[in-house]
C-alpha cells in the first residue's frame, strides 16, 4: 500500500519518529511539579511584568511559564526527531552516538544536524570541521557537511573560511540549509516543504490512534494554586514567598 504520509520514508517510520518527540514532550511536561518549577528560581519581577503588559490571569501566567521550561528541555528533541526522519530514507542511517548524525550506508556522505545555525560557539565550530575533514580524509569518496535544519537562509557551500584565527579549509567539506540537505537525500527539492504540510495531520492521527490529545499535566499549578489558598496568598505572592523568602523583607509576605 502506497504511503499516506511522505513518498521518502514508511508511514510506520513517520510515526515512530513522532512518537519518540511525543514522549519527549510527555516526559517534560510530568517532570514539573513545583519543585522542578522553582529549580532555577523564576523571575518574579518579570512575572509582574508578562501579567500586566500581556494582560495574563495568574493560570495563564503560571502556564506560559511551564511552557517556556518545557520548551528549553525539548530543543534539543527536535533536532533528534529530524536525525530520525533522515535515517529513516532509504540509503541512510543515523550514527546512534558513532561521531555523526547522518551518513549513507555506502560511506559517500557524513553529516552533523544543528536544529538552529547558531547553537555552536567558535570552538564547537572548529571542533566539528576537524571532525567532518577527518571522516572526508578517511574517506575518499565522502562528502561531508554541517546541517543547519532552520538557517538564515537556503544554501549549499563549501564550508571554510577563519575559526579561531585559524584557516580551514576542504574540498569536500560542507555547510547546507535543511531544505537543501532534505533535498540531497531524498532527490526531492521540496521534501522539507512536504515534512512541514504534513505533520499537523499526521500528529492528529497519531494522538488520535493513541486515543488522547494534549494532555497538560498541571502538577505544578495545582501545588501553586493549593499553597496560596493555604496561606491566603495572591498567587504571585506565592510565588515570590517560595522562591525568595530569605530576601529581607520578604518573609512577611
Amino acid at each position: 500500500m502506497a504511503n499516506q504520509y511522505l513518498k521518502y520514508i514508511s508511514d510506520e517510520h513517520l510515526f515512530w519518529c513522532i512518537e519518540n518527540l511525543y514522549q519527549s514532550y510527555t516526559k517534560a511536561k510530568a517532570n514539573i511539579t513545583k519543585d522542578k518549577f522553582y529549580k532555577n528560581k523564576i523571575d518574579t519581577f518579570k512575572l509582574i511584568f508578562d501579567s500586566k503588559f500581556n494582560n495574563l490571569d495568574e493560570r495563564t501566567l503560571i502556564k506560559t511559564e511551564i511552557a517556556r521550561q518545557i520548551d528549553k528541555s525539548t530543543n534539543n528533541s527536535i533536532g533528534t526527531f529530524h536525525e530520525q526522519i533522515l535515517g529513516g530514507i532509504e540509503g541512510f542511517e543515523r550514527g546512534n552516538l558513532s561521531g555523526f548524525d547522518i551518513k549513507a550506508k555506502d560511506n559517500t556522505l557524513f553529516a552533523d544536524i544543528k536544529n538552529k545555525h547558531n547553537t555552536m560557539n567558535s570552538s564547537s565550530a572548529e571542533s566539528l570541521f576537524q571532525k567532518l575533514a577527518r571522516y572526508a580524509d578517511t574517506y575518499k569518496n565522502a562528502k561531508c557537511y554541517w546541517v543547519q535544519i532552520l538557517a538564515k537562509k537556503s544554501f549549499k557551500e563549501k564550508w571554510n573560511g577563519e575559526i579561531n584565527g585559524k584557516e580551514y579549509s576542504h574540498s569536500r567539506v560542507y555547510k547546507i540549509s535543511g531544505d537543501q540537505f532534505y533535498a540531497l537525500l531524498t532527490q526531492n527539492e521540496h521534501a522539507f516543504l512536504e515534512l512541514y504540510q504534513v505533520l499537523p495531520k499526521a500528529i492528529k492521527d497519531f494522538l488520535k490512534e493513541k486515543n488522547q490529545g494534549h494532555k497538560q499535566i498541571d502538577s505544578a499549578i495545582h501545588e501553586i494554586f493549593d499553597s496560596a489558598s493555604d496561606e491566603e496568598r495572591s498567587i504571585l505572592d506565592q510565588i515570590t514567598f517560595e522562591n525568595y523568602s530569605y530576601y529581607l523583607g520578604f518573609k512577611e509576605l
